[in-house]
């Protein structure tokens, strides 16, 4: 299978050329659909690394003073050009991730979401807010936002265009530097994307990019770091979230999830079998928000299940660079392995495979087929840790107390769906799941394509979140910034210090029925 012709050695050579890195060291980067080799990219040293953000910290300097409307003013431009240029980003992100193209063209529309919010919003949360001071009339309080400096961002495999800039537009437009690592398997996406922000007119060296295996260069990237973004697994999570707690700096961290979807007995099953296949399947299962665990209630469960399964069966997959598939690869055939390890264990333990449990070398190296399993346990991997592919486990249930219990009952937090017709019923439900993010009527999208509301992980999937206004507030410093018109905060030397009690007991309380404090 040839590569688009949009995908030229011109092209590759000037964004490799962007990788903070040298050329004796390089990594293989691959079309998925075939194995071939598509570019060498070039690898960071941790001499690189420190380079890189040498170089990010000498732009933010002069980029922190440009006046806010300016900064936006690059942004406003970015963001036409990534409509003009969807179809190349799209291929670039089809080759890399192996993804349908449908599921390529949806990962690019989150950057230019992000920046129409933060466009609107940036603004009003950057501005300096004057409050009172510690003494009415003669005092106040003024909180600044300033930058934190360099914003260290590590993205994912699985959406390598959308988090590794949609994560950096925000820490930009408050006036930090950003140094990026992608991952090695899907750089050139993110690679493109900054391509495009220098011609937007973002001051060169402000956006560097370093590359390599995370246990490599992870330790030099966070210990130069003023914040890091992390998106990817639970397990270097951890790792990630000490060392930055180790280096006092923040650190926002979207983690891993086993995701539950509740159907309620009133669900509309038309719509629900139809949200279930992109909520299960989307990005043929590689999605952190991906439903993989479904509670049917018993009274709809055998007139649910036999349409979901036709429904799956009925979804296209292959290897194509077009519209017309559903369901494009898996990103490796290591991480292929894993699924088919995940459903192979479970079927060796009792599970039932409805449809699907197959690979399809037939069609490409990584593919596999969207599975549904039924009977799966806790005891078995697809029933108690993130497959992170099209497999998901249908369950019976017959009280709602139970289903919710169930629900919760995992270490993970990141996503959870709930289908029912009685809307204030299933907003009943949703509200007692354990998540942070919960859909009614939808699996995934309606909650993450909600800009306007912070999006993240509790219990083990995650720390902070972005959108909402914590998206950008958290690349900043809330600086306090007090004005005392006449120094009334301390007696003089020589005052009766009695009097100054009583006289400031009496104070705190007028201020307190006058709502001052």
């Amino acid at each position: 299978m040839a590569l688009p012709s949009t995908i030229t050695d011109e092209l590759l050579d000037r964004l490799t050329s962007r990788v903070s890195g040298s050329t004796d060291n390089t990594w293989k980067l691959t079309e998925v659909y075939t194995g071939e080799v598509i570019t060498e990219l070039p690898q960071s040293k941790p001499a690189d690394i420190e380079a890189a953000f040498d170089k990010a910290r000498a732009a933010q300097h002069e980029w922190s003073q440009w006046p806010l409307k300016k900064r936006l003013a690059v942004f406003k431009k970015f963001h036409q050009l990534v409509l003009d240029n969807a179809l190349i980003i799209s291929d670039l992100i089809q080759a890399e991730s192996g993804k349908a193209r449908r599921m390529a063209f949806d990962e690019i529309c989150d950057v230019p979401m992000v920046i129409s919010y933060y466009l609107k919003r940036a603004p009003k949360l950057l501005a300096p807010v004057k409050r009172a001071g510690a003494v009415p009339v003669v005092s106040s309080s003024t909180e600044v936002r300033q930058p934190k400096g360099v914003v260290g961002i590590i993205g994912p495999w699985n959406f390598p265009f959308a988090t590794g800039l949609s994560d950096a537009i925000p820490a930009l437009m408050a006036g930090n530097g950003v140094v990026v690592k992608p991952d090695n398997k899907t750089a050139l996406s993110p690679l493109y994307g900054i391509d495009l922000l220098y011609k937007a007119g973002l001051p060169e060296g402000l956006f560097q990019v370093v590359c390599g295996e995370g246990p490599d260069i992870g330790p030099t990237f966070i210990d130069n770091a003023n914040y890091v973004m992390f998106t990817g697994s639970t397990a270097t999570g951890r790792v990630i979230g000490a060392q930055a707690g180790k280096n006092l700096i923040g650190c926002c961290l979207e983690l891993g999830g086993k995701n539950p979807m509740i159907v309620l007995p009133d669900a509309n099953i038309e719509e629900t079998v139809e949200g279930s296949l992109f909520a299960c399947f989307g990005n043929t299962g590689q999605i952190c928000m991906a439903v993989e665990r479904m509670y049917i209630h018993d009274s709809i469960y055998d007139e649910f299940v036999p349409r979901f399964v036709q429904a799956t069966k009925e979804l296209k997959i292959d290897a194509r660079y077009d519209f017309e598939p559903h369901i494009g690869s898996l990103i490796s055939r290591d991480h292929m392995e894993r699924v088919a390890a995940h459903v192979d264990d479970a079927v060796a333990k009792g599970a039932k495979v409805l449809t699907g449990g197959k690979a399809r070398p037939d069609i490409g190296p990584a593919f596999y087929e969207p599975t549904i399993l039924e009977g799966v346990t806790t005891e078995m991997m697809a029933g108690c840790t993130e497959t992170f592919g099209p497999v998901v486990g249908v369950h019976r249930y017959s009280d709602v107390e139970d289903a919710i219990r169930i629900a919760n009952s995992t270490d993970y937090g990141l996503n959870a769906s709930v289908w029912g017709s009685d809307l204030d019923a299933a907003y009943k439900v949703a509200e007692r799941i354990q998540s942070g993010n919960v859909n009614i009527n939808d699996g995934l999208a309606a909650a993450y394509a909600a800009k306007g509301t912070p999006s993240g992980g509790v219990k083990q999937s995650g720390v902070g979140a972005r959108h909402g206004d914590q998206g950008l507030l958290k690349y900043t410093d809330a600086v306090n910034i007090a004005m005392l018109k006449k120094q009334v905060m301390s007696p003089p030397r020589d005052a009766n210090y009695d009097d100054h009690v009583k006289q400031t007991v009496k104070g705190l309380a007028w201020m307190r029925k006058l709502g001052i404090r």
